[in-house]
């Protein structure tokens, strides 16, 4: 545990030693970086990474891929490319922060003219900042809705439902015998305004809409009929949307000092509730049958011929591991110099997939006794995404003894998985302004980091106005996909192919050691060949695939796909501006212009002197060259 130490406003003579960075809470006078601080402990730094990769998709998503996609059978190809995209890029971008102590924007000083691809992964990080801490207010809301004896959507209340909400089928249309022999079909309006009954056996029906997904859309969202009709904002959701912003800014209000403590609590937390929960599953009646649909005997290996698997297993890996949104540079960049990077990704990564199968049973295991109670198979309950956090889950929940209790524990583990993710991509915003105004930052972090907060509460309320549900699926559909998978290829490209592998592999063992052929040979192969073409495959396979965005069958005005797209050229159009202009600035003739661009700016290297040995002695110290300078021609090293 960390010594306590006195508050700035007292003089503690003999106490501490000061240093020039005293002015800066964000650093520790055992930081050995005293420009830009460290990680308290390691611990930290690994719960940080755990919470930033393990979020809300290992439990609405992972679990359903797994179901749709042959079962068992599916964790084979998940775990091939785990071991053949996702761990490499992983390992590069971690590798990558800790070397030069840089976040995801400056750290490009290693490749000047791809510095755009640094700029796309913060703007598709502040994109998904502002629609992420909105499903952490719908987290909220449905915790606190839980503080009552009977969850609310427990039954068809007449204050909101229709005459739809139903657990079971409901009948629409039946026989009747007006007259001796006339027999016609009619629908049950007509039926009860004229007192006739239903011929036996002649009822049609059709299945009625749970008392949970009735509340979802009437209450909890107000929801309007389309992106169209934007309605008002929903006051308690904007409550809830305010209270998961202060949340995050006072838990980042030091930086890493700071978050690295709350992580202690919500990277742990929800491994501790998926416990609880897969404990009370299988204790119910039923939930052996839903566990055999999600890993068991329903397991399809014939499915493993299909190429739609094999897509879903590296697309989840990929985006599970939240490689290329800039975090990952971001956090490593308050590592120690020399701190095993290699295996704190085997750590993360492994932790990360086996959370993914973990949540599954706790979830399948609560579906399959659902499915039991309501008579139906466990394929007709099953849902992805928001329909099974706010429709199928609550509703499974509410028809346990002590609903509320299970409920509350489920609501708060959604939480907590939403804001370690959410630290790191705040962190990942404020790391970036500390490179490019270290001073600034240095002096004014609360202000700054409680004004980021305040800016994307504010770009958010749009998200809990009546049409929210439908901005943020848009916001998501569009920045949250192939935008991210082309940064991934870029950086990959630019470090492996550009940079060169084997330079980069030579840096990597500046701080962990120098290491045999035999090591580096799985990570010569993925980073030079298999991890670039399967995310050219994957970008490809999106590409193709792509559709435009729909919410609950409604389907989005020209308007609104139109402002998609806008919002994604917005992010990545800056690759090709910051190329051209890193060329515009260089000089010479226009050949040894890309030249000067494609070398290390001359202050690359490790951020601290006495790291930079033979190999960056030349190097320009960063206070010495500002961020955005690069050199005219290649630098004074000598070339590897």
């Amino acid at each position: 545990m960390d010594k306590l130490k006195c508050p700035s406003f007292f003089k503690c003579k003999g106490k501490e030693k000061v240093t020039t960075s005293s002015e800066n809470f964000h650093v520790g006078e055992n930081d050995e970086n005293q420009d830009r601080g460290n990680w308290s402990k390691k611990s930290d730094y690994l719960l940080s990474m755990v919470g930033y990769a393990v979020g809300l998709g290992n439990v609405w998503r992972f679990p359903y891929l797994t179901y749709n996609n042959g079962g068992g059978a599916f964790l084979i190809p998940y775990a091939i490319m785990l071991a053949l995209a996702g761990l490499p890029l992983f390992f590069l971008e971690c590798s990558l922060g800790q070397f030069a102590s840089l976040g995801p924007v400056s750290v490009w000083k290693i490749l000047p003219l791809f510095q755009g691809v640094g700029i796309t992964m913060v703007l598709i990080s502040i994109f998904v900042t502002i629609y992420y801490n909105v499903i952490i207010s719908y987290s909220l809301y449905y915790l606190f809705a839980s503080f009552q004896s009977e969850l609310p959507w427990k039954t068809c209340s007449s204050s909101w439902s229709d005459k739809n909400c139903s657990r079971s089928p409901i009948v629409t249309h039946c026989n009747v015998s007006i007259r001796a022999r006339d027999i016609i079909q009619v629908n049950m309006s007509w039926i009860d305004a004229n007192n006739y009954t239903c011929i036996n056996g002649s009822e049609i029906y059709q299945p009625g809409q749970l008392p949970s997904e009735q509340y979802w859309n009437k209450v909890a969202l107000q929801r309007s009929s389309g992106i169209d009709e934007t309605g008002e904002i929903v006051w308690y959701l904007a409550l809830c949307l305010l209270l998961a912003w202060l949340i995050v800014g006072a838990s980042l209000i030091k930086g890493i000092k700071s978050s690295g403590k709350v992580v202690y609590f919500t990277a742990i937390f929800p491994y501790a509730v998926l416990l609880i929960l897969l404990i009370r599953g299988a204790t119910l009646e039923g939930a052996s049958k839903g566990i055999s649909y999600y890993i068991g005997s329903q397991s399809n290996f014939t499915k493993l011929k299909e190429a739609e698997v094999w897509k879903d297993a590296a697309t989840q890996i990929f985006y599970s591991l939240s490689v290329a949104w800039g975090g990952l540079v971001a956090l490593s960049s308050y590592n120690k110099f020399n701190n095993n990077c290699f295996s704190d990704a085997i750590v993360v990564c492994l932790t990360n997939c086996l959370t993914s199968v973990f949540a599954g049973f706790a979830i399948f295991s609560i579906l399959g006794h659902m499915a039991h109670i309501s008579g139906k198979e466990v394929s007709q309950v099953v849902k992805s995404g928001f329909d099974l956090a706010f429709i199928a889950y609550p509703e499974a929940l509410a028809q346990l003894p002590g609903g509320p209790f299970w409920s509350i524990l489920f609501f708060f583990m959604l939480l907590t998985l939403g804001l370690d993710s959410q630290f790191a991509s705040i962190e990942t915003i404020t790391t970036t302004i500390q490179d490019l105004f270290p001073k600034v930052m240095k002096k004014m972090r609360v202000p700054i980091t409680l004004g980021c907060c305040l800016v994307l509460f504010l770009l958010g309320l749009v998200c809990v106005t009546q049409a929210g549900i439908y901005w943020v699926l848009l916001i998501d559909h569009f920045c949250a996909g192939w935008g991210i998978l082309i940064a991934a290829i870029l950086e990959i490209i630019g470090i492996i192919w550009i940079y060169g592998g084997n330079r980069f592999i030579k840096d990597i063992e500046m701080m962990i050691g120098a290491k045999k052929w035999i090591f580096w040979l799985w990570w010569r192969v993925c980073w030079f060949a298999i991890t670039p073409v399967l995310l050219i495959t994957i970008l490809i396979w999106s590409l193709v695939k792509f559709h435009n965005p729909e919410y609950a069958e409604i389907p989005y005005p020209d308007w609104a796909v139109a402002v998609g797209w806008c919002m994604i050229i917005f992010c990545i159009i800056w690759i090709p501006i910051m190329a051209v202009i890193k060329i515009i600035q260089a000089r010479g003739t226009i050949c040894q212009r890309i030249v000067s661009c494609i070398t290390p700016a001359s202050n690359w290297g490790p951020y601290l002197e006495r790291h930079r040995g033979e190999r960056y002695k030349d190097m320009v110290g960063p206070s010495k060259e500002t961020d955005h300078e690069i050199p005219t021609i290649s630098s004074n090293r000598k070339p590897e």
